[in-house]
């Protein structure tokens, strides 16, 4: 069975100012180009279909003339909801939608129970995991402390428990939104850190065929088995050197995989440009990105006057103009935020407990902080749900 396997769509995003819903649009049409021309027989899409709980109606229009198009190829399409998704409005319909060959997992207490497709080899057995908040779903999966790996391993007992009880030589595809251990994260993900710890192991995942991951947004292969398809299209500047693409994944007769990589139509690259502003206007070895979207740091050790109107008459599309002068690290100017850059938020608060009282917290002083930070995201999935 051939699949196409994509997540991350982040449908209604922006790039800083810039409107990404016609570089959406734009990637649907080569979605369905690439199902035709490369004969797919089924589309998983592994979460984050849109970016927010509530999102725009051109974003759900899109959308919905996305499963329009699927369907009309007669190709079937599984889908999970991500992070970013209200689980509940995008699984609104899922009955009804199913008969047109559009199957929206959305709920967690469906994880065991997969999407049966066939081809000529038999049965492939596609279990959708949709994003699993911990503090959500720890009575569903009856986890004492809820985590990641906690929701994660007992949905997957799920998935096997039901798998083994298929015909011999059933073959199986894991949908799943979340940080799993080995992948290379990006500044344009949520984070869903959980008790200071947002990974999970790959072992996790163990027994099936192939796992579509989705929540990173670059693409990546953890094993032949396990991979994310990333993003179509980038979200932030971190993501300039990604090359974005789904993956057109072979599943042979004993379940044996092979993949390759189909680039996507990214409107503009991505350039992250850094030193004086005299430097940047003058080199020539940046004539390459003059067309680039553009973010630009300056080491100028003090201020140009006018800099982002100078630097947007070479680069036009510039969209972010940082200033980092070039000190000496020990220089009392060093901004507060490059002192915290690369730091979580529990490192920042426990430094700032070292600061006030000349001494860091205690291991029950740190789970003090832990929980609440955990207290605050679980508090703010809730709002977003309650939307």
């Amino acid at each position: 069975m051939r699949l196409l396997h994509t997540s991350d769509w982040h449908l209604g995003r922006a790039f800083h100012r810039v409107n990404m819903l016609g570089a959406q649009a734009g990637f649907i049409d080569h979605l369905v180009d690439t199902v035709r021309e490369h004969d797919v027989e089924a589309v998983v899409v592994s979460g984050d279909v849109y970016d927010r709980a509530v999102p725009p109606l051109a974003a759900v229009e899109l959308f919905d003339d996305a499963l329009h198009r699927l369907a009309a190829l007669g190709v079937p399409t599984v889908m999970i909801s991500g992070n970013h998704d209200s689980a509940r409005r995008l699984g609104v319909g899922a009955g009804l939608i199913d008969r047109a060959g559009i199957h929206l997992r959305t709920d967690p207490a469906g994880c065991g129970t997969p999407v049966v497709l066939h081809d000529a080899h038999g049965d492939v057995a596609f279990y959708g995991l949709p994003y699993l908040e911990p503090a959500l779903v720890k009575t569903e999966f009856g986890v004492d402390k809820p985590g990641h790996e906690a929701v994660l391993a007992a949905a997957m007992d799920r998935v096997r428990a039901d798998l083994a009880g298929r015909a011999p030589g059933t073959r199986s595809v894991v949908l799943a939104h979340a940080f799993v251990t080995g992948g290379e994260p990006s500044d344009s993900e949520r984070d869903i850190t959980v008790g200071g710890v947002a990974a999970v192991p790959r072992g996790v995942f163990d027994g099936v065929d192939y796992v579509a991951l989705g929540h990173l947004h670059g693409c990546q292969t953890l094993t032949e088995r396990v991979r994310y398809s990333g993003s179509p299209l980038p979200y932030s500047f971190s993501e300039a050197a990604h090359r974005k693409s789904t993956w057109i994944v072979d599943l042979d007769a004993a379940g044996e995989v092979t993949a390759e990589r189909v680039d996507c139509p990214v409107p503009r690259p991505l350039a992250r440009l850094r030193g004086t502003l005299d430097e940047l206007l003058a080199d020539p070895e940046l004539t390459a990105h003059e067309e680039a979207w553009v973010e630009a740091t300056l080491t100028d050790p003090v201020r140009p006057a006018d800099p982002m109107a100078r630097i947007t008459d070479r680069f036009p599309h510039t969209l972010s103009l940082a200033f980092d002068p070039e000190r000496a690290p020990d220089d009392p100017a060093v901004s507060y935020a490059r002192r915290l850059a690369g730091r979580s938020d529990q490192q920042i608060a426990e430094d700032f407990v070292t600061h006030v009282r000349g001494a860091g917290p205690d291991d029950d002083e740190r789970t003090v902080l832990r929980d609440a930070f955990d207290a605050v995201r679980a508090d703010e999935t809730l709002r977003e749900v309650a939307r």
